[in-house]
């Protein structure tokens, strides 16, 4: 029996919000229920397992972080795209953490099919790349980086690891800084080869 006022919708928006409360990796469908006054039973209905909710998470999650990237660096291009976007990213991931240590799951392309948000990420930062004079295999490459040093960054601050009395907003602008330049001067495939 389909339990009134629960739905898929609904219930991975819950999900979202306990993630930002108590942390991604304690959602649970058995907590989920819990939070509904219902049994695990009543939520098969709407959602396959633990695995499914999750991905509904990280997907949600994606899609909000990219709705708030792509308002930021509308009419942007180049160090102020970069920053723009780099600023969005972090500032969702202060923001959500839960929802955000979502966005760091891995997804296989059947359960990423359809998703706008994903679709859009891509755009996003592949329009920011080119903007660089990048094309492929570097937009790769370059995206890569930029997703390991805000990863990096964030996660670090999210577990208070900056313990230097250096303010750490300060640190994140000159880091954006350095990743423009970097940018601007990425190495070209016949240096590369030279090595």
């Amino acid at each position: 029996m389909v339990r009134a006022g629960l739905s898929a919708v609904r219930l991975t928006e819950a999900a979202a919000e306990m993630a930002d409360e108590v942390g991604f990796e304690h959602v649970t469908v058995s907590a989920l229920a819990r939070r509904f006054g219902v049994k695990d039973a009543s939520l098969y209905s709407h959602v396959k397992n633990l695995r499914d909710l999750r991905v509904r998470v990280a997907l949600l999650a994606g899609e909000e972080m990219t709705e708030r990237i792509a308002i930021a660096v509308a009419g942007r291009a180049g160090k102020e795209a970069l920053v723009a976007f780099a600023d969005a990213y972090r500032r969702y991931a202060l923001d959500h953490p839960g929802r955000y240590a979502a966005t760091q799951m891995r997804i296989t392309p059947e359960e990423a099919a359809g998703s706008v948000g994903l679709r859009r990420s891509i755009e996003l930062t592949h329009g920011m790349l080119h903007a660089y004079g990048l094309a492929e295999p570097d937009v790769t490459d370059a995206g890569r980086l930029l997703r390991a040093t805000f990863h990096g960054y964030i996660h670090l601050e999210l577990g208070e690891g900056f313990n230097h009395p250096r303010d750490v907003q300060e640190s994140w602008s000159r880091s954006l800084d350095a990743l423009h330049v970097l940018l601007e001067n990425w190495p070209s495939r016949r240096e590369e080869s030279t090595r």
